[in-house]
């Protein structure tokens, strides 16, 4: 089923109850993951729901739809080690299936019996990596249900932005601890839709968390998760396509990276696929459309 959905567009998104990221920070805890000190944030009440960011972001890509998920989940974020308000190690060796473990852990320790994943980019890795294992029945949760947003979850047709084929290059780390404000803003702004594109205020804040904590000197290291797709595209690729429960991709079409493209082979790849497009959205739905992406998500939970 597909579904396509004009763009509202609207980067400041009045009404949506965007925290401001003093307050997402002051909002948050700290728990420990191998030594290391990890934020998340957990409100609301109904069926326990996690949020899975993107990178080079963080939590409070969510800051937006936050309020709305709330209302009738029991929602919980983190911030993945190496991201926004967590340790960022330098010598630690990043991968999807450390932050899988890291989310597992997590999950585990809190009791839960079962959780709806909401995942975005590289997210939807450490998503499509949790399915695997609860396919090989090795999770201590049920997984109810998956959305995802923009995401490389077919490798083949994911197209990087220069920056990004960059850092993966053995000049990464140079160009990561050389990253100015400047490049930041121009390529990040490429990944929005004409009319979402965030303000000054927006783009100061996504800078704060990218270089929070010296978060510049590891932005090399945590690219290395496109090398983790192509490594695992097969393993990846069959939990979606073996997943016995409802999934849905949200997918803002203007997006150059994972847009389009990603939504045409996720149809043809995925059986009885439930897709939606979003015009005029690009690569952060959630942030640039917060009330047509809930709209989206809180129909398609309705169904279940």
């Amino acid at each position: 089923m597909e579904q396509q959905i004009p763009g509202i567009g609207g980067a400041k998104a009045a009404g949506s109850g965007e925290a401001t990221l003093e307050a997402w920070q002051q909002g948050g805890k700290w728990f420990s993951y191998e030594g290391h000190a990890i934020f998340s944030r957990m409100a609301g009440q109904g069926e326990p729901l996690v949020l899975l960011h993107g990178f080079p972001t963080a939590s409070w890509d969510w800051s937006r739809i936050w309020p709305m998920l709330i209302q009738s989940n029991n929602v919980l974020a983190v911030d993945m080690l190496g991201f926004g308000f967590s340790d960022k190690p330098r010598e630690h060796e990043y991968s999807i299936d450390d932050q899988a473990d890291l989310m597992q852990g997590l999950l585990e320790g809190l009791g839960l019996g079962s959780v709806h994943l909401f995942a975005h980019d590289y997210g939807c890795s450490v998503a499509q990596e949790l399915l695997a294992r609860e396919q090989e029945g090795v999770l201590p949760f049920d997984i109810a249900s998956v959305c995802f947003l923009n995401g490389a979850l077919f490798p083949e047709v994911h197209n990087p932005l220069l920056i990004q084929r960059l850092l993966r290059s053995p000049l990464g780390g140079l160009i990561s601890r050389g990253l100015t404000r400047r490049s930041f803003e121009r390529s990040f702004l490429k990944l929005f839709g004409s009319k979402s594109t965030p303000g000054r205020r927006e783009l100061d804040n996504f800078w704060h968390l990218i270089t929070y904590n010296n978060g510049r000197g590891i932005l090399h290291h945590l690219i290395q998760f496109m090398e983790d797709r192509r490594c695992h595209r097969h393993r990846w690729v069959s939990a979606l396509q073996n997943a016995r429960q409802p999934m849905r991709l949200i997918s803002g079409i203007a997006d150059p990276v994972s847009g389009a493209a990603m939504a045409q082979r996720y149809q043809e790849m995925i059986p009885g696929f439930d897709v939606v497009q979003l015009r005029n959205v690009g690569h952060y739905p959630h942030f640039e459309s917060p009330w047509e992406v809930f709209g989206a998500y809180r129909e398609f939970r309705k169904r279940l």
